[in-house]
Protein backbone atom coordinates (compact mmCIF):
# COMPACT_ATOMS: atom_id res chain seq x y z
CA UNK A 1 0.00 0.00 0.00
CA UNK A 2 1.29 3.44 -0.93
CA UNK A 3 1.50 6.25 1.63
CA UNK A 4 -0.75 9.26 1.09
CA UNK A 5 0.61 12.70 1.97
CA UNK A 6 -2.28 14.94 2.99
CA UNK A 7 -1.91 18.72 3.16
CA UNK A 8 -4.84 19.68 5.38
CA UNK A 9 -6.13 22.41 7.64
CA UNK A 10 -7.76 24.43 4.85
CA UNK A 11 -10.02 24.12 6.78
CA UNK A 12 -9.52 21.34 9.31
CA UNK A 13 -13.30 20.84 9.25
CA UNK A 14 -13.10 19.17 5.84
CA UNK A 15 -9.72 17.53 6.51
CA UNK A 16 -11.53 15.30 9.01
CA UNK A 17 -13.77 14.12 6.16
CA UNK A 18 -10.74 13.30 4.01
CA UNK A 19 -9.19 11.17 6.77
CA UNK A 20 -12.46 9.35 7.37
CA UNK A 21 -13.28 8.65 3.72
CA UNK A 22 -9.76 7.46 2.86
CA UNK A 23 -9.74 5.01 5.76
CA UNK A 24 -13.31 3.83 5.09
CA UNK A 25 -12.42 3.18 1.43
CA UNK A 26 -9.32 1.16 2.37
CA UNK A 27 -11.32 -0.84 4.92
CA UNK A 28 -14.08 -1.53 2.38
CA UNK A 29 -11.62 -2.72 -0.26
CA UNK A 30 -9.25 -4.74 1.95
CA UNK A 31 -11.47 -5.72 4.88
CA UNK A 32 -10.40 -6.77 8.35
CA UNK A 33 -8.40 -4.27 10.35
CA UNK A 34 -6.86 -2.55 7.33
CA UNK A 35 -6.50 1.23 7.35
CA UNK A 36 -4.69 3.77 5.19
CA UNK A 37 -1.05 4.78 5.44
CA UNK A 38 -1.34 8.55 5.80
CA UNK A 39 1.06 11.39 6.54
CA UNK A 40 -0.92 14.51 7.47
CA UNK A 41 0.53 18.00 7.60
CA UNK A 42 -2.12 20.44 8.78
CA UNK A 43 -1.35 24.11 8.13
CA UNK A 44 -2.62 27.20 9.95
CA UNK A 45 -5.46 28.27 7.67
CA UNK A 46 -5.38 31.88 8.89
CA UNK A 47 -1.92 32.26 7.37
CA UNK A 48 -3.06 30.77 4.04
CA UNK A 49 -6.29 32.78 3.92
CA UNK A 50 -4.36 36.02 4.40
CA UNK A 51 -2.23 35.09 1.37
CA UNK A 52 -5.40 34.44 -0.64
CA UNK A 53 -7.21 37.64 0.27
CA UNK A 54 -4.12 39.81 -0.25
CA UNK A 55 -3.26 38.17 -3.58
CA UNK A 56 0.07 36.81 -2.31
CA UNK A 57 -0.26 33.47 -4.09
CA UNK A 58 3.50 33.04 -4.48
CA UNK A 59 3.87 33.24 -0.71
CA UNK A 60 1.17 30.61 -0.31
CA UNK A 61 2.94 28.47 -2.92
CA UNK A 62 6.19 28.71 -0.95
CA UNK A 63 4.44 27.58 2.23
CA UNK A 64 2.67 24.61 0.67
CA UNK A 65 5.66 23.59 -1.44
CA UNK A 66 7.78 23.37 1.70
CA UNK A 67 5.06 21.19 3.26
CA UNK A 68 4.94 18.94 0.19
CA UNK A 69 8.71 18.53 0.24
CA UNK A 70 8.58 17.52 3.90
CA UNK A 71 5.89 14.95 3.17
CA UNK A 72 7.94 13.54 0.30
CA UNK A 73 11.01 13.29 2.53
CA UNK A 74 8.89 11.58 5.18
CA UNK A 75 7.91 8.85 2.71
CA UNK A 76 4.71 10.00 1.00
CA UNK A 77 4.07 8.48 -2.43
CA UNK A 78 1.63 11.20 -3.50
CA UNK A 79 0.35 14.58 -2.36
CA UNK A 80 -3.33 15.33 -1.76
CA UNK A 81 -4.15 19.01 -1.18
CA UNK A 82 -7.35 18.93 0.88
CA UNK A 83 -8.89 22.04 -0.67
CA UNK A 84 -10.02 23.13 -4.14
CA UNK A 85 -8.81 26.74 -4.05
CA UNK A 86 -5.15 25.99 -3.38
CA UNK A 87 -4.94 23.88 -6.53
CA UNK A 88 -4.35 27.28 -8.14
CA UNK A 89 -0.71 26.80 -7.12
CA UNK A 90 -0.52 23.03 -7.69
CA UNK A 91 1.50 23.43 -10.94
CA UNK A 92 4.15 25.46 -9.09
CA UNK A 93 4.29 22.87 -6.32
CA UNK A 94 4.53 19.94 -8.72
CA UNK A 95 7.69 21.37 -10.28
CA UNK A 96 9.46 21.16 -6.90
CA UNK A 97 8.65 17.54 -5.96
CA UNK A 98 9.04 14.18 -7.69
CA UNK A 99 5.86 12.50 -6.40
CA UNK A 100 2.50 13.22 -8.07
CA UNK A 101 -0.06 15.70 -6.82
CA UNK A 102 -3.48 14.11 -7.26
CA UNK A 103 -5.39 17.06 -8.72
CA UNK A 104 -8.89 17.50 -7.31
CA UNK A 105 -10.33 18.83 -10.59
CA UNK A 106 -8.95 15.90 -12.58
CA UNK A 107 -10.52 13.34 -10.25
CA UNK A 108 -13.82 15.23 -10.51
CA UNK A 109 -13.61 15.34 -14.32
CA UNK A 110 -13.36 11.53 -14.34
CA UNK A 111 -16.66 11.29 -12.46
CA UNK A 112 -18.34 13.91 -14.66
CA UNK A 113 -17.35 11.96 -17.77
CA UNK A 114 -18.68 8.72 -16.30
CA UNK A 115 -21.99 10.50 -15.72
CA UNK A 116 -21.89 11.93 -19.28
CA UNK A 117 -22.09 15.51 -17.97
CA UNK A 118 -20.96 18.10 -20.52
CA UNK A 119 -22.33 21.25 -18.87
CA UNK A 120 -21.83 21.70 -15.14
CA UNK A 121 -22.43 24.32 -12.47
CA UNK A 122 -19.48 25.19 -10.25
CA UNK A 123 -19.75 26.31 -6.63
CA UNK A 124 -16.75 27.13 -4.46
CA UNK A 125 -14.79 30.07 -3.14
CA UNK A 126 -14.82 33.20 -5.27
CA UNK A 127 -11.30 32.30 -6.41
CA UNK A 128 -12.40 28.88 -7.67
CA UNK A 129 -15.54 30.22 -9.35
CA UNK A 130 -14.14 33.39 -10.92
CA UNK A 131 -10.54 32.54 -11.83
CA UNK A 132 -9.45 30.34 -14.72
CA UNK A 133 -7.19 27.78 -13.00
CA UNK A 134 -10.03 25.36 -12.17
CA UNK A 135 -12.51 26.02 -14.97
CA UNK A 136 -9.87 25.69 -17.69
CA UNK A 137 -9.16 22.07 -16.75
CA UNK A 138 -12.85 21.27 -17.20
CA UNK A 139 -13.19 23.22 -20.44
CA UNK A 140 -10.12 21.48 -21.93
CA UNK A 141 -11.92 18.18 -21.34
CA UNK A 142 -15.00 19.37 -23.22
CA UNK A 143 -17.08 20.30 -20.18
CA UNK A 144 -18.80 23.71 -20.20
CA UNK A 145 -18.84 25.51 -16.85
CA UNK A 146 -21.57 27.76 -15.44
CA UNK A 147 -21.01 29.88 -12.34
CA UNK A 148 -23.53 31.92 -10.33
CA UNK A 149 -24.04 35.66 -10.84
CA UNK A 150 -21.99 38.13 -8.80
CA UNK A 151 -24.52 38.40 -5.97
CA UNK A 152 -24.69 34.63 -5.53
CA UNK A 153 -20.91 34.25 -5.81
CA UNK A 154 -20.63 36.59 -2.82
CA UNK A 155 -23.29 34.62 -0.90
CA UNK A 156 -21.53 31.29 -1.52
CA UNK A 157 -18.09 32.69 -0.63
CA UNK A 158 -19.41 34.32 2.55
CA UNK A 159 -21.07 31.11 3.75
CA UNK A 160 -17.88 29.13 3.08
CA UNK A 161 -15.49 31.40 4.98
CA UNK A 162 -17.74 32.77 7.73
CA UNK A 163 -19.75 29.64 8.48
CA UNK A 164 -18.55 26.33 7.05
CA UNK A 165 -14.83 26.83 7.71
CA UNK A 166 -15.80 27.61 11.32
CA UNK A 167 -17.99 24.52 11.63
CA UNK A 168 -21.23 26.55 11.55
CA UNK A 169 -24.05 24.79 9.69
CA UNK A 170 -27.24 26.78 9.12
CA UNK A 171 -30.46 25.60 7.49
CA UNK A 172 -30.96 29.10 6.08
CA UNK A 173 -27.64 28.78 4.25
CA UNK A 174 -28.62 25.33 2.97
CA UNK A 175 -31.74 26.89 1.45
CA UNK A 176 -29.67 29.64 -0.17
CA UNK A 177 -27.38 27.05 -1.75
CA UNK A 178 -30.38 25.03 -2.94
CA UNK A 179 -31.82 28.12 -4.64
CA UNK A 180 -28.48 28.89 -6.31
CA UNK A 181 -28.26 25.29 -7.59
CA UNK A 182 -31.80 25.63 -8.98
CA UNK A 183 -30.68 28.78 -10.81
CA UNK A 184 -27.74 26.88 -12.33
CA UNK A 185 -30.14 24.18 -13.50
CA UNK A 186 -32.31 26.86 -15.09
CA UNK A 187 -29.23 27.97 -17.05
CA UNK A 188 -28.73 24.48 -18.45
CA UNK A 189 -26.40 22.82 -15.94
CA UNK A 190 -26.70 19.01 -15.92
CA UNK A 191 -24.90 18.66 -12.61
CA UNK A 192 -23.21 20.76 -9.94
CA UNK A 193 -19.65 20.55 -8.62
CA UNK A 194 -19.43 21.15 -4.88
CA UNK A 195 -16.05 22.73 -5.56
CA UNK A 196 -15.09 23.64 -2.02
CA UNK A 197 -14.23 20.86 0.38
CA UNK A 198 -16.50 22.34 3.07
CA UNK A 199 -19.68 22.50 0.98
CA UNK A 200 -20.36 18.82 1.57
CA UNK A 201 -20.79 19.64 5.26
CA UNK A 202 -23.88 21.64 4.26
CA UNK A 203 -25.19 20.21 0.99
CA UNK A 204 -25.89 16.56 0.20
CA UNK A 205 -27.63 15.03 -2.79
CA UNK A 206 -31.06 15.35 -1.17
CA UNK A 207 -30.56 19.13 -1.01
CA UNK A 208 -29.76 19.50 -4.72
CA UNK A 209 -32.05 19.41 -7.76
CA UNK A 210 -28.97 18.55 -9.83
CA UNK A 211 -26.66 15.54 -9.52
CA UNK A 212 -24.08 16.77 -6.98
CA UNK A 213 -20.39 16.00 -7.39
CA UNK A 214 -18.83 16.41 -3.95
CA UNK A 215 -15.14 17.03 -4.59
CA UNK A 216 -14.16 16.00 -1.06
CA UNK A 217 -15.65 12.53 -1.45
CA UNK A 218 -14.36 12.15 -5.00
CA UNK A 219 -10.82 13.33 -4.17
CA UNK A 220 -10.48 11.30 -0.98
CA UNK A 221 -11.80 8.14 -2.62
CA UNK A 222 -9.41 8.60 -5.55
CA UNK A 223 -6.51 8.99 -3.11
CA UNK A 224 -7.38 5.69 -1.44
CA UNK A 225 -7.65 3.97 -4.81
CA UNK A 226 -4.25 5.38 -5.83
CA UNK A 227 -2.76 3.96 -2.66
CA UNK A 228 -3.95 0.49 -3.67
CA UNK A 229 -2.86 0.60 -7.31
Amino acid sequence: MKTIGLIGGMSWESTITYYQIINETIKKKLGGLHSAKILLYSVDFDEIEKCQSSGHWDQAANILTAVAKNLELAGADCIVICTNTMHKIAPQMQKEISIPILHIADTTICQLKKAKINKVGLLGTKYTMEEAFYKERLIKQGIDVIIPDKENIDIVNDIIFNELCLGIIKDTSRKKFAAIIQALKNQGAQGVILGCTEIGLLIQQKDSVLPAFDTTIIHATSAAEFALE
